[in-house]
């Protein structure tokens, strides 16, 4: 499949393999997403019933090994995510709160006991997860988190609440993050536990295809099995959390190519003065500068990818990816809006939903500026969060 955007053969970078992946989920977006999603999106409706869908494409949990799970690479995971989000950015976050955050929380700090139980069918689309960091006051400084777990006798007991918990009205279990006397620790909660209640967000004017919940925990009491047993301390939820920056690296990208793409169509067809808008100098130069960054973008993506995939990729070098990937997309959709004039404001365009959820996507995961505070300290050697 060819893309109007690409004046550098990026698909020559791709392997058989990678196409094949790409195509298939842009096949799906293509067929189940678009002509869905302006409705979905204006009702303010996260789509369950593509869930199992999802599932049979194997996107679930895909970038992880065993237990019922995919085990593609991280460039196909990119490429993945880049699909998704070329169909709405709620799309690409479900599969990143499931896989990256969730699954992965499990993956890399569960026990076997709890791989075996929830990854299997987590990778099925037969149990959703949501991921509980985020705190009302507590967002980019999640060490001040209040929600606090302490044992009592050989339970633990958790009482706080969490902010911007993405599916967590519709998850079966709920990865928490909560203070304790030994450090940070993470917690598999059933979401049918007593004290556990998840509300969701309203009205949204952005990922409004999307489920984002305030989450209360009043005296949750959970088995000593519930606690992830191989972390303690931040580093725990940063290293999902790294694994959803390099997600959105990609999707951002994803959103921006559907963007132009549905602004040069515009520009082709739409006349003005006796001629299409496409032939106007300023319309080309603002096609021109969006196609240049959509294709620097993915060559990012692609760099970090194969490191990733080569094990030799840093955490601020997905900081580079994911504060330039969506800042640039931002300013690519919201140039793209200006190229469909008036009909750009309906929803029947895409470019102007897209930029309303990478109003979103470029603050969670860590905002514009937590991100440009990691590549300063990388920069000048000095922390300058405080």
């Amino acid at each position: 499949m060819s893309d109007p955007s690409d004046l550098i053969d990026f698909d020559s970078l791709l392997t058989v393999a990678e196409r094949t992946l790409r195509d298939s989920v842009r096949s799906f977006v293509d067929s189940e997403i678009k002509p869905n999603i302006a409705g979905w999106y204006e009702k303010a409706v996260f789509p369950l019933e593509i869930v199992p869908e999802l599932a049979k494409l194997g996107l679930l949990g895909m970038h992880l090994d065993g237990y019922g799970c995919a085990g593609r690479s991280a460039v196909e995971y990119g490429l993945a995510g880049a699909e998704l989000e070329a169909g709405d950015s709620g799309l690409r976050t479900f599969v990143s709160v499931q896989g990256s955050l969730a699954m992965s929380a499990i993956h890399k700090h569960g026990s076997e006991e709890q791989k075996h139980e929830w990854l299997p069918a987590m990778a099925k689309g037969e149990a959703i997860g949501c991921f509980g960091l985020t705190e009302a006051t507590a967002g980019s400084d999640p060490g001040n988190m209040t929600t606090f777990a302490r044992r009592d006798g050989g339970d633990w007991v958790l009482n706080g609440s969490k902010r911007w918990i993405g599916l967590a009205s519709v998850a079966q279990i709920a990865i928490i993050w909560a203070q304790t006397e030994e450090g940070v620790r993470g917690f598999v909660v059933p979401t049918a536990t007593p004290g556990f209640t998840a509300t969701p967000i309203e009205p949204k004017l952005s990922m409004r295809a999307s489920i984002q919940c305030d989450v209360e925990l009043s005296d949750v009491r959970l088995p000593a099995s519930a606690v992830l047993p191989n972390v303690v301390g931040l580093k725990g939820p940063f290293a999902c959390l790294n694994e959803a920056r390099y997600g959105i690296t990609w999707g951002a990208m994803g959103a921006a190519r559907d963007a132009f793409e549905a602004a040069l169509a515009y520009s082709g067809t739409r006349m003005q003065f006796g001629k299409p808008l496409a032939g106007y100098q300023l319309t080309q130069q603002k096609l021109v500068d969006m196609a240049l960054e959509i294709n620097k973008g993915f060559l990012l993506a692609l760099h970090l990818g194969r490191k990733k995939d080569a094990g030799t990729l840093h955490p601020d070098q997905i900081s580079v990816g994911k504060l330039n990937n969506c800042r640039e997309a931002i300013d690519i959709c919201r140039e793209a809006r200006s190229i469909l004039g008036g009909n750009g404001i309906t929803l029947d365009y895409s470019p102007m939903r897209h930029a309303n959820n990478l109003e979103s996507v470029r603050t969670y995961e860590g905002t514009d500026e937590v991100h440009t505070l990691i590549l300063g300290r990388k920069l000048t050697g000095i922390p300058a969060f405080r």
